[in-house]
């Protein structure tokens, strides 16, 4: 399988957090062949496949914003200062390649470190992110002023590949494939066309800065139940961990998130339309919160029945983020059906 055309425009759109912009357009002109589409002013995207009157909505979300940098400073020699947008560890940055989005074209620059002393090279310091910085080739603050402003932001510059057993690595799969999943599942919906709720596909923004575009879509909704789809990390990678939330591998399927967070209920169908489907599946157990925009939706309003699905993902926020287009194809199928399986009367009141 190669990297369908719509998900290979998605992970090339720049659209770090804050500034989803191009990456939100390329979602909703997907989404326009089959759904009814709109924005916030935060720039979170619907996708909704109408059911009916009154009835009730699922919303299945995907965050669409990246990790990346945004420029803070731009020094007399030329060289450009950043602040993160998201987490995620300077020595991912070293050596790369960057996209910057400036003033009227995307701008090409490396990422450099600061020279070290003598004696700094002999102790090796733990490396730091102010230790950084872009090089666009510029010769003075005002050549490199021509090309970027302060607030420009930047992300790592390389295109998807594809790799052996229908793996694929590239930067952005947190969470353009939850964004790709959740869009491909309204849509295989509305082709079946009996679903019985009204099925809202949201690209939320603001998700690696807190949520934000969750938060705003879950009150403006009100859906009845949702279902988050991220990315998580597989434990079949050195230094994976299966006794911290289970067994999670890449291959396996789609990851089902158990605990607090998520209700029972939600959680209970999903692995029941999993097993009946004969669709591949684990179960990823969390103690405390998900770190998914199902955190914010399941406090929403007067509480939102609220699940988590995930792709299992190796090197997670670097420009090599790798996953399994089976795992992906698992985790489309088994959101699609349970939004089949689910009647104007299923309640998941506890």
């Amino acid at each position: 399988m190669s990297i369908p055309p719509l998900l290979r425009d998605l992970l090339t759109a720049v659209g770090p957090s804050g500034q989803e912009g191009p990456a939100a357009a390329v979602w909703r002109d997907a989404a326009a062949g089959f759904a009814e589409v709109s924005s916030d002013t935060l720039g979170t995207s619907f996708a909704r496949v109408a059911a009916g009157e009154q009835a009730p909505t699922l919303a299945l979300v995907g965050h669409i914003d990246e990790i990346g940098v945004a420029i803070t400073h731009i020094g007399d020699d030329g060289l450009l200062a950043f602040g993160v947008l998201g987490g995620f560890d300077p020595e991912q940055m070293l050596g790369q390649r960057v996209l910057i989005v400036g003033r009227d074209r995307a701008v090409t620059g490396v990422v450099g470190r600061r020279l070290l002393s003598r004696e700094e090279r002999r102790d090796r310091p733990a490396l730091k992110h102010s230790d950084l910085h872009i090089d666009v080739g510029a010769s003075s603050r005002e050549d490199a002023e021509q090309l970027v402003r302060p607030g420009d932001v930047a992300v790592w510059e390389g295109e998807p590949i594809e790799l052996a057993n229908n793996r694929i690595a590239s930067r952005a799969l947190d969470n353009r494939l939850g964004a790709y999943a959740v869009l491909e599942a309204a849509r295989r919906v509305a082709v079946e066309g009996d679903s019985q709720l009204d099925v809202v596909a949201v690209a939320a923004v603001q998700e690696e800065l807190g949520y934000h575009g969750a938060r705003t879509a879950a009150y403006a909704l009100d859906p009845q139940v949702a279902i988050a789809v991220d990315v998580t990390w597989s434990t079949n990678a050195p230094g994976g961990n299966p006794k911290r939330v289970g067994k999670v591998e890449l291959g396996g399927g789609a990851a089902i998130t158990v605990g607090p967070v998520v209700n029972p209920g939600v959680s209970d169908l999903l692995r029941e339309t999993a097993a009946a489907q004969g669709i591949a599946h684990c179960v990823e157990v969390y103690s405390d919160r998900t770190q998914t925009d199902a955190d914010a939706f399941h406090v929403s309003r007067a509480g939102v029945p609220s699940g988590v699905v995930s792709i299992p993902v190796r090197y997670m926020h670097s420009p090599v983020e790798l996953c399994s287009l089976d795992d992906l194809e698992a985790v489309i199928v088994l959101v699609a059906a349970f939004a089949r399986r689910l009647t104007r009367e299923t309640s998941f009141l506890r």
